[in-house]
């Protein structure tokens, strides 16, 4: 487990918060760490206060390692770096189209990365795209974030259809759950009828206020309030992705 993108169809289900959370918990169990913002929104980036190099963008992204190397930043937590986005990102499904073997571009510059890091985090823009089909060639797990809604679970059947039609390797999904409020009927039956099924994390992240204060605290939230029950259930659903292994 090298490679692991935080991916999803719908956007607003918790998928930056989970990548910038996770990949702080994985500097500290399995140092060193990356998190590679691919979302031209830059959200990550933001979380961390970097701001990208403007001499940098989609075109040298694509160009290998070398390029990379020369972007990634340390954050403000050891063995933790990042590769900030640029909004220039928005322009990669055109650049990757002409390439020869697009697929393949992002998984050959992840696994000259991997020799540097433990662990590498994607955090992906939320569509599905030529990057996408890219990133599932590259990444050896991906996370998909969902609410307990039925909307949420139907992007999920989407994904899955979109990897059994283009034969792709849908064993590298693990699905979990975010924002999941007890109270609320629907996302108990949900999570009871979901949550052990095959490719389903049993870890849930609660909805927490705290997840959202993370814009003003600009910091992963284990960092800033480790006791934060949204916290906690990150520890835990990163143990459970650990024990995995």
């Amino acid at each position: 487990m090298k490679t692991i993108a935080l991916y999803s169809i719908k956007g607003g289900v918790g998928k930056t918060a989970s990548a910038v959370n996770l990949a702080y918990l994985s500097s500290l169990s399995a140092p060193p760490t990356l998190i590679c913002d691919l979302d031209p929104q830059g959200a990550s980036s933001f979380y961390f206060r970097i701001a990208p190099n403007k001499k940098f963008n989609s075109a040298k992204f694509l160009k290998g390692s070398k390029k990379i190397y020369k972007n990634i930043k340390g954050t403000d937590f050891p063995d933790l770096d990042l590769l900030p986005a640029d909004f220039s990102y928005r322009n990669l499904d055109i650049e990757l189209q002409e390439e020869k073997k697009p697929q393949k571009k992002l998984r050959n510059n992840m696994n000259e990365l991997s020799t540097e890091y433990s662990h590498i985090f994607l955090d992906c823009p939320p569509n599905l795209t030529l990057l996408s089909e890219s990133v599932f060639a590259a990444a050896d797990i991906i996370l998909v974030p969902l609410v307990p809604t039925t909307l949420s679970l139907r992007t999920y059947e989407q994904l899955r259809d979109f990897f059994r039609e283009h034969k792709l390797d849908a064993g590298k999904i693990r699905a979990f759950f975010t924002m999941y409020e007890r109270r609320k009927a629907m996302h108990r039956e949900i999570v009871s009828e979901y949550g052990s099924k095959k490719h389903f994390l049993r870890q849930t992240i609660p909805y927490n206020a705290e997840v959202e204060k993370m814009g003003l605290y600009r910091a992963p939230l284990n960092a800033v309030h480790p006791g934060a029950t949204a916290s906690i259930a990150y520890r835990q659903l990163w143990e459970e992705l650990l024990n995995e292994r």
